[in-house]
């Protein structure tokens, strides 16, 4: 037995799991706990993830915290209930176990009764995880196979939509099946956005007048031009269903679009006649048939220049002008972006050149490369800001951690003594339930507080560091004839531009960030191995 093993322990839950026997965090915690103390190891921390998917690591603020103790060599071995509460997909999985190895920390299962730092241990391993995302894949077929058979059957399979209610077929069971009922107040605003594109208005004239009648999309937002699209082109509103328009749920871009989707007729009523609905689809064919306007990739600045009013994006815009001598020119303009969607009503266009913005902004991310005191300014923000912004934010994290851990004790003791039979099951319950409210409520500040924390955790840079960056970064964005590295560089490097109500960049922020770190050293040529080495 090896007394002085260090564990750290990780659980987690999903939300359609928080109610499952055997899968609660606190059950989770009082087993691996338990099994600690009859090992005689002694519990670094427990990392509890609660609520969250297992289908992807991206978002899980206990895990991305235990990893950053584990490159610090906090502990020794990392325990969990089941292999799934690491991950449900196998490449993660591997992934997580490989970083745990390289420093020398041992992976454990509880349940599944084997150790990664023996041959048949891994074998194990992958054999258990390649099983589990079997499961996992196997189950979310199922799923969609279920949701094609409902929409097939005419039943709607979508979320909150303009002018439908969606209730309960049965009062009495408000968890069974739902149903479409028209919401009149919505369903009127429906049949004026389709009388006015039959009308000969476009989706820009329609977001103008809805936002100036302070009409609110589903959610409460002003009417943009692609809200008014996705409402003319949805057959929901002759009384259809459509569904199974995107292949790939996990990846909603124009690749996965299906030519085919299922259109059959639904068991809700109708908003809009058939005579409408075909007159409108007939204008919208006719447009769509003009050619689309294709911009280059020139317009690096898109996303990150701010508008001066409203503080949107600024977009591209074009206008073309006719000379006296009967030519045409054309003039590209950056513009808000709120202006350009959702009309006068939101905002105004606040234009600027494009091409006075480029090289406005080139000019000024040359001078910064040139410009040791710039680089110092720089160094000296970012790291008084870190240890600033850090310190609160420790503080109150230390202080809730003390506080999920006296909770803890008041539970074990609670445990115990129900072991011991020194209280019923009936009053374990209920002293049990007196604590689990404070506790849950604690364990969602934890989780939010390591979040900001772990994504805020650096280490102290030092000059001779942001300047091999900012030289690196400028060598392959000036000498670069590719347009689309160049924007990629300026959206790494740079979160925001700001202009002033003359029309003239103002500020520009920059950030120095593990994305911006990661595509530099790739383009240098660097290893894996030496861009984790250099992340902060």
């Amino acid at each position: 037995m090896n007394l002085n093993k260090r564990i750290a322990i990780y659980c987690r839950v999903s939300t359609n799991e928080q109610a499952e026997e055997g899968y609660s965090i606190d059950e989770q915690e009082r087993l691996l706990i338990q099994w600690c103390k009859e090992n005689g190891y002694e519990i670094y921390e427990c990392y509890s993830d609660r609520g969250i998917s297992g289908k992807n690591i991206k978002d899980r603020p206990a895990l991305n915290k235990l990893l950053i103790d584990a490159k610090n060599k906090k502990f020794d071995m990392v325990v969990v209930w089941q292999v799934n509460r690491i991950s449900r997909k196998l490449a993660d999985l591997i992934r997580i176990v490989d970083i745990l190895e390289d420093f020398n920390i041992y992976f454990k299962s509880l349940t599944e009764n084997f150790e990664n730092n023996t041959p048949t241990g891994k074998m194990l391993l992958h054999m258990i995880a390649t099983i589990g995302e079997f499961e996992r894949d196997t189950i979310a077929e199922n799923i969609k196979m279920g949701m094609l058979a409902k929409a097939e059957n005419g039943e709607w399979c979508g979320g909150r939509v303009l002018g439908y209610d969606i209730v309960p077929v049965d009062p009495n069971n408000p968890k069974g099946k739902t149903k479409l009922v028209i919401n009149e107040d919505e369903a009127n605003i429906v049949r004026l956005i389709f009388k006015e594109y039959a009308n000969g208005k476009g989706y820009k004239a329609i977001c103008n007048k809805l936002n100036r009648l302070r009409y609110k999309t589903k959610r409460g937002n002003a009417f943009g031009v692609n809200s008014i699209k996705d409402i003319i082109l949805n057959p929901l509103y002759i009384g259809k269903i459509r569904y199974n328009v995107l292949q790939n749920w996990s990846e909603k871009r124009r690749r996965n679009i299906n030519p085919d989707p299922i259109i059959v007729d639904g068991k809700h009523e109708a908003i809009i006649d058939i005579d409408t609905w075909d007159k409108v689809q007939t204008i919208n064919k006719n447009r769509r048939g003009k050619p689309a306007r294709i911009y280059d990739g020139k317009f690096a600045l898109t996303g990150v220049l701010k508008c001066p009013v409203c503080g949107a994006g600024m977009v591209m815009s074009r206008t073309i002008n006719k000379l006296k001598d009967g030519t045409k020119k054309k003039t590209d303009y950056y513009v808000c972006g709120n202006w350009k969607n959702k009309g006068t009503t939101v905002c105004n266009s606040n234009g600027i050149r494009v091409d006075i913005a480029n090289r406005c902004v080139f000019k000024k991310i040359e001078s910064l490369i040139n410009k040791p005191k710039i680089i110092k300014d720089i160094v000296e923000n970012i790291n008084s800001e870190q240890n600033a912004n850090m310190e609160p934010l420790i503080e109150r994290l230390e202080n809730v951690d003390l506080k999920i851990k006296n909770l803890n004790n008041k539970l074990d003791n609670l445990f115990n003594a129900l072991e011991d039979g020194f209280i019923s099951n009936e009053e374990f319950k209920l002293r049990k339930e007196k604590y689990s409210p404070s506790k849950f409520e604690l364990e969602k500040e934890k989780s939010k507080l390591l979040k900001i924390v772990s994504n805020r955790k650096v280490k102290e840079i030092s000059y001779k560091y942001i300047q091999n960056i900012i030289e690196h970064f400028g060598e392959l964005l000036l000498k670069s004839n590719d347009i689309r590295q160049q924007k990629k560089l300026i959206h790494l490097l740079i979160s925001e531009i700001t202009i002033n109500k003359n029309r003239e960049i103002d500020s520009i922020n920059i950030v120095i960030n593990d994305e911006l770190l990661n595509y530099l050293d790739i383009k240098k040529g660097a290893s894996k191995k030496d861009a984790s080495f250099l992340m902060p």
